[in-house]
């Protein structure tokens, strides 16, 4: 999914594969998501019948056949609802397939098919056929099915699906988050001529944008384009590349004489000029430009790719903070789980663009998409509303010294698959694994995915995350960054420790490029409480009040733009998320740290202290405003806004507000409450904005 951002119009999505087909029929991309069938296997099955989608059961000496099939529509996953609700879900096989035909005419052509995304082994099979497998619930993959399918007659397409945990498939372990199986992002049918741009290249789309000496004045636009032909014969051909601007028009184009031989790959590589190009300034302006590519062969066009283009440099300064085209950019940041309630990962594009908005409305600017690869849409939706990215691969929370190779492979597939997205600006190796020294395979193994990364892509930064806070362990100094993820106040000592840290990493590492990639606490939307009060055990307690997040959220951002070594923050998590393992805080199998609840149609206090802090435009809200039930006759009242002055009022009675905090923390200390229902309203100066809520003295 590729999206534009028209001027000041509102999102205009094109589909990205769909989008090729604007040059004509060299290309086409059908949508291959309708008409399945699924069932869930026994797991010790070896597939090679499947028409053994079926069981038998006797009745008075009589076998009857019972047809277990069950239609489905992609995206589907089956464990929308198990993983949602304790540790005793399904895990392991489920089979699909589809009939279908091709067109005898695309017989001449090459056929291919895409998945976005199964979890988390796929093995692949046409007519029974075995194509291929893929192994990793994340990333996307092709496989071409040229000679595999019959063009005079239907075909069917089998999928065996195995989300079951695997010591060499990362993650391996259900525990920090559940990998839910099945077929559960898109998957396309792409037909395209004998002479192509490449398709199977870890399914990237086969051309490679780089940019250089990038300022307001020019930018040198690199093309790196890797062709094929099943031709007998080489082929001369025209390699056409057009930089087009967001309304569609010409700004620059390269023709180039292409020779592709039928044997192996044909490189190329094109430079194009942009001449005081429009940058791609974030949330601030993410102009986008479209990058055209259009393979030719005695004048006719054979094949057609279009890729988003967003020039802009970045730069992280130790100390400093993050510099986009040479300015200073506010790093709000927040991370991101895919999953939603009643839907697990099975999302479609409008639920996809809805989390995006609801962090653009709180005022986010970065997004650490954790832990894994997420959906291409989501890339897509980044680069058009200017969010910078942090890409990360699943290597996360244990490790079991039979994952390297897939590590690896992941590792490829994160950074061929998402290249030329601007919106991306570090790729995360790790998340939480360790060792003892720095010379076992968690430091080896790191130094080696940074160093896949860094070759594929050296213009962008490289991460990896610790979950102690301390700064040089041996696990994370092979990439450029080091993320450090701490609950200071949560999973161990108080919520005023971060500002100390912070000071010290800024004595003892001040040239080091330091993120706070996790910080916050659990809170449950439904229990409030008066007094502010850390559960006694935040691992098995069954009562996780809100308002203790708040808090935690209040002090602990206070801290972090106070201190500029943290040169970037991310909120653990902007949602709430399934954790089958989990029984804590009063939901079952749910993470609580979500600053919004799981079903996304419920806000935390948190969430406004954000947008107080990070959105411009105007607004107030009365914090604890489901710690309603009071029992104190005098109380402090907290205000989230940006307004200049703030006028708190209780039963009529005026108080003008303090700042607390921050500027944007507005308190009195002490209000007094009558018995009964209280009224409690807050307003700016000009009483344009109001808020007001009602607590209950008994």
């Amino acid at each position: 999914m590729m999206i534009f951002k028209h001027k000041n119009s509102f999102l205009l999505a094109i589909g990205l594969l769909g989008a090729t087909s604007l040059f004509g029929q060299s290309r086409e991309v059908k949508p291959f998501n309708d008409n399945w069938q699924y069932y869930k296997a026994n797991n010790s099955t070896i597939f090679t019948d499947f028409d053994n989608g079926q069981k038998y059961v006797e009745s008075q000496g009589q076998w009857t056949r019972l047809e277990i099939w069950e239609d489905v529509q992609l995206p589907h996953t089956y464990n929308k609802v198990d993983m949602q609700t304790d540790r005793n879900f399904f895990e392991g096989k489920a089979v699909y397939r589809k009939k279908f035909e091709v067109n005898p005419s695309d017989k001449d052509k090459r056929t291919f098919i895409k998945f976005e995304g199964v979890g988390a082994v796929a093995q692949i099979y046409i007519n029974d056929n075995y194509i291929g497998e893929h192994k990793g619930g994340y990333s996307m993959f092709v496989f071409e099915i040229t000679n595999s399918v019959e063009y005079d007659k239907e075909n069917t397409i089998t999928v065996v699906t195995d989300n079951k945990s695997r010591r060499d498939v990362l993650p391996i372990n259900q525990f920090l988050f559940p990998v839910y199986g099945g077929i559960y992002r898109p998957v396309h049918i792409i037909t395209t001529n004998k002479t192509n741009f490449l398709v199977t290249d870890q399914a990237s789309p086969g051309i490679y944008i780089r940019q250089k000496n990038v300022s307001a004045k020019g930018a040198d636009i690199q093309i790196e384009t890797k062709l094929e032909t099943k031709e007998k014969t080489v082929q001369q051909g025209e390699l056409i590349t057009e930089i087009r601007d967001h309304e569609g028009k010409l700004v620059v184009s390269e023709k180039q004489p292409v020779r592709i031989s039928p044997q192996g790959v044909t490189y190329a590589t094109q430079s194009l000029s942009l001449k005081n190009p429009h940058l791609w300034d974030g949330i601030r302006d993410p102009y986008l430009y479209a990058v055209h590519a259009k393979l030719v062969v005695n004048g006719k066009e054979q094949d057609a790719v279009k890729q988003p283009l967003g020039v802009r440099t970045v730069e992280i300064v130790a100390g400093k903070g993050v510099l986009l085209n040479g300015k200073q950019y506010p790093m709000y940041g927040v991370c991101r789980h895919q999953d939603r309630e009643g839907f697990g990962s099975a999302l479609s594009f409008e639920q996809h663009k809805e989390d995006f908005l609801l962090m653009k409305e709180m005022g986010v600017t970065t997004v650490r998409l954790a832990h894994y690869q997420q959906s291409p849409e989501a890339y897509a939706l980044a680069d058009t509303l200017g969010f910078l990215i942090w890409a990360e691969i699943p290597f996360v929370n244990r490790v079991s010294h039979y994952e390297n190779d897939n590590a690896k492979s992941q590792m490829t597939e994160l950074v061929k698959q998402n290249f030329n997205h601007p919106s991306i600006y570090i790729w995360g190796v790790h998340n939480e694994v360790y060792s003892k020294t720095a010379d076992e395979q968690v430091p080896v193994l790191s130094r080696e995915l940074n160093d896949i990364a860094k070759t594929l892509d050296p213009d962008r930064y490289t991460g990896a995350v610790s979950g102690y806070n301390v700064i040089d362990r041996q696990e994370n100094l092979s990439t450029d960054v080091q993320g450090i993820n701490h609950y200071f106040g949560w999973y161990g000592g108080k919520i005023e420790d971060l500002g100390p840290w912070a000071k010290k990493v800024q004595q003892d590492f001040p040239e080091y490029k330091v993120m706070l990639t996790e910080y916050g606490a659990d809170g449950n939307i439904d229990i409030g409480q008066e007094s502010i009060e850390k559960p006694e055990n935040v691992v098995t307690g069954k009562s996780f009040q809100e308002n203790y997040q708040t808090e935690t959220h209040i002090q602990q951002w206070a801290m972090i733009e106070q201190n500029p070594i943290i040169v970037a923050s991310y909120v653990w998590n902007m949602f709430e998320f399934a954790v089958p393992a989990w029984n804590r805080g009063g939901v079952n199998a749910r993470n609580l740290k979500g600053l919004i609840t799981f079903d996304r149609k419920r806000k935390k206090d948190s969430f406004y202290w954000y947008k107080a802090n990070w959105n411009p435009e105007p607004m107030i809200y009365l914090a604890n405003r489901r710690d309603n039930k009071r029992t104190q006759g005098t109380s402090k009242i907290q205000v989230f806004s940006n307004l200049p002055a703030v006028t708190i009022e209780v039963n009529g009675k005026a108080y003008p507000a303090k700042q607390g905090v921050n500027a944007k923390h507005w308190v009195v200390d002490q209000v007094s409450l009558n018995k009964g229902e209280n009224l409690i309203k807050a307003y700016g100066e000009d009483k344009g904005l109001t808020d007001e809520m009602t607590w209950i003295l008994d």
